[in-house]
């Protein structure tokens, strides 16, 4: 199982929300970067960014920040928020980021992602299905759309699509453990590399997640709340 933390961003500092809300926010570190590097030095082989900013005024905000992040590690990283358009996909990738994230993009307007993964490759382009109550939510999760979760996740795969990043928003930054029913269904039902995000909150829910067959874990506020150390994490789920 891949192993992904996450580092959020909101004015160029390392925070984390609660289901999502902007003013429910904890600040962990002015420094991402350095997160980064300790993350890399705990045997970590990828790194989770959002650009949480991005995501709620549609276009990339922290552009330095994530160069930064990027050049301090020898580790791939992806990144999700505000990633709407083409040129946007280009300038993320100019960052040094590997994987772009789009999610509000890919609700609107399914197509779009054809274009991309023809013009970037499906191994620079994951989509990310965030959803409440099974539908999926759009701009910064403040608007439901009338997609389940699973009927975009299999449209997504008919695009080309090899990775979805699946998020239950009631379940982020809780620590309650994450949706496997959820994730599992759609990891099944679509055959693709589904990576379960929201929820962790410590080793147990991620020896779930991996006997559920689903292709990886985001980790955020359990590492930064010291609920799971990254490296025995690293050392069960990812070495053997």
């Amino acid at each position: 199982m891949r192993l992904y933390p996450a580092i959020d961003i909101k004015d160029g500092k390392c925070v984390r929300l609660t289901q999502g809300l902007f003013d429910n926010v904890n600040v962990y570190s002015d420094t991402p970067w350095e997160i980064a590097k300790e993350f890399e030095k705990a045997g970590a082989k990828f790194i989770h960014v959002v650009d949480l900013d991005g995501a709620l005024k549609g276009r990339s905000v922290n552009a330095e920040v994530i160069r930064k992040i990027a050049s301090s590690v020898n580790i791939p990283i992806e990144l999700g928020g505000g990633i709407r358009t083409l040129e946007n996909i280009k300038e993320v990738l100019e960052l040094g980021v590997y994987r772009a994230i789009i999610g509000t993009k890919a609700v609107e307007n399914p197509e779009f992602i054809r274009e991309a993964i023809e013009k970037f490759g499906a191994e620079h382009i994951v989509v990310g299905v965030d959803a409440k109550d099974g539908y999926v939510a759009v701009e910064g999760w403040e608007k439901l759309s009338d997609k389940t979760a699973l009927s975009m996740a299999l449209a997504m795969k008919d695009m080309g699509v090899k990775t979805i990043v699946y998020t239950d928003i009631s379940k982020d930054g809780m620590l309650q453990g994450p949706n496997v029913e959820q994730t599992k269904l759609l990891s099944d039902k679509t055959g693709i590399d589904i990576i379960a995000s929201g929820g962790v909150s410590g080793m147990d829910d991620l020896r779930n997640i991996q006997n559920a067959g689903i292709h990886g874990a985001i980790i955020g506020k359990a590492i930064y709340e010291k609920r799971i150390n990254l490296k025995e994490a690293v050392d069960e789920f990812e070495e053997r």
